[in-house]
């Protein structure tokens, strides 16, 4: 071999050390990150079920209306489990969030007429009547079983 294979030889080497070195770098940066992301997901869910046991013990306990308790339970299961959102139990937060969507909120609310907003109330009333068990029970069932078990988010 002469002289100038042997120098391409490891240079050709050198170049495959240095690319195995920064693609070790870019890999250990992905697995950070991913590390990272995973730490975050863990830490929302974990404020999302302290959210829930929240909401939950609070619409037990009589200081959250059903109608706005349902509605907000709704939305974080959404965000925080799909196989808990979906089980048949919870699905009374699904049917009051339904049943109240097309309820206007915030201003749109406070802009309302009176004789409309007496109707919405009228309905809310009568949706309280209807599901207030339902919902309770529900509630229940998450404070006592659904928040406890460990679930795999999908």
């Amino acid at each position: 071999m002469s002289n100038l294979n042997l120098f391409l030889l490891g240079l050709g080497g050198l170049l495959l050390t240095a690319l195995a070195a920064y693609a070790l770098l870019l890999w250990r940066r992905v697995w950070a990150r991913e590390k990272a992301q995973a730490a975050a997901a863990n830490a929302q869910r974990e404020r999302i079920g302290g959210d829930l046991q929240i909401l939950a013990g609070s619409l037990l306990e009589g200081q959250l209306p059903l109608i706005e308790g349902a509605i907000r339970i709704k939305v974080l299961l959404d965000n925080y489990d799909t196989s808990l959102t979906q089980d048949a139990r919870c699905q009374v937060f699904h049917l009051l969030f339904e049943a109240t969507a097309q309820v206007p909120t915030h201003a749109e609310w406070k802009a309302l007429d009176k004789h409309l907003r007496r109707q919405h109330e009228k309905h809310f009333n009568e949706l309280e009547l209807q599901h207030k068990a339902a919902a309770r029970a529900a509630a229940r069932w998450l404070l006592d079983e659904g928040l406890q078990a460990p679930r795999k988010s999908a």
